[in-house]
């Protein structure tokens, strides 16, 4: 097929800094996968867009790779970038549960199937399917560790990621779930870090001048717990339990120099691979062949001597 350029049509199309790579294609493209997802520079996000496009670009398809930055209005620009560029479908890690699914749903009503990784929507029946990490399970792996690290005892802080998004509710139940039933375990401080490695540090930092005998913190992902290590170790407590959620090689590095004591892995780039894989069957076939929208995959609990054996979110 003809590739014409996209990058010019799309830099007028696309606000400044949200197109960051794409495999090339043309305005009546019938071929084009749009991959969508927050952040450029967090290699989670890296990570399941080079995921996604690997899958798709096997597949025989061409990639747009786009970043919303949490915004739900860049999003909606990027979208309509999408439909007007005749995307075949669109693999998107959405910018914000309430306000994305009337994004998605301007892109079915053009006849583009979009298939959601890793956060999910509110409403059903837009996204032709959903790949999530089981993030309940997950939490519930981490706080089971984090507990038996704390030897069932001791004052621990929660740092919480963005309210927006619904995986860090579905993470704090599923620490709650675990670690409420050891009455000699005391929450003395929560706060909302926004999955943010600055937010984290300036939050813990504040939290250890109040309650100097902090002995823990379990984090709603890697980069707040990057953080909050960071923190404990400036205040002269590196000694402080920091538990992560992600499975980033940041945190694994982190781990395998003794410093934050574990995380829970996120099948991130499976999640990506197969929601590349439902699109190419839907766009075949007019199905994905699922029974269900939402498609849980399970994560993996992390330690320190297992930490060598996992890179990019998956296995070696």
């Amino acid at each position: 097929m003809f590739k014409k350029l996209i990058v010019i049509v799309l830099v007028l199309m696309v606000p400044a800094g949200f197109l960051f790579a794409n495999g090339g294609s043309g305005a009546e493209s019938s071929n084009l996968m749009v991959i969508i997802t927050p952040d450029k520079d967090n290699t989670f996000f890296t990570a399941e867009a080079d995921a996604a496009k690997a899958m798709a670009e096997s597949l025989g398809y061409e990639t747009l790779m786009v970043v919303h930055g949490d915004d739900p209005n860049a999003e909606s620009d990027i979208i309509d970038t999408a439909i007007s560029q005749k995307a075949v479908a669109i693999i998107i890690d959405i910018a914000n549960a309430d306000a994305s699914p009337n994004n998605l749903r301007r892109a079915t009503d053009a006849g583009i199937p979009v298939f959601c990784m890793d956060r999910e929507i509110n409403v059903a029946g837009i996204a032709k399917a959903q790949l999530i990490s089981d993030n309940f399970q997950g939490a519930q792996l981490g706080g089971e560790y984090f507990v038996e690290l704390m030897g069932e005892k001791g004052n621990w802080v929660e740092l919480v990621g963005k309210e927006s998004d619904t995986n860090a509710g579905v993470r704090s139940q599923g620490y709650h779930s675990i670690i409420d039933q050891y009455p000699d375990m005391k929450m003395v401080a929560r706060e909302t870090a926004n999955w943010s490695q600055t937010e984290a540090f300036a939050d813990v930092e504040s939290i250890l001048q109040a309650n100097p005998d902090v002995k823990g913190i379990i984090c709603g992902n890697d980069t707040m717990a990057l953080g909050a290590q960071a923190a404990a170790e400036a205040a002269g407590k590196g000694d402080i339990i920091v538990m992560g959620f992600d499975g980033n090689d940041n945190v694994l590095d982190s781990m395998l120099q003794g410093k934050i004591a574990g995380t829970v892995m996120q099948p991130n780039a499976l999640n990506a691979e197969m929601a590349v894989q439902l699109a190419d069957k839907f766009i075949k076939t007019g199905s994905t062949g699922m029974d269900q929208e939402k498609i849980l995959n399970g994560c993996f609990l992390i330690k320190p001597s297992d930490a060598d054996k996992w890179r990019g979110f998956k296995k070696l």
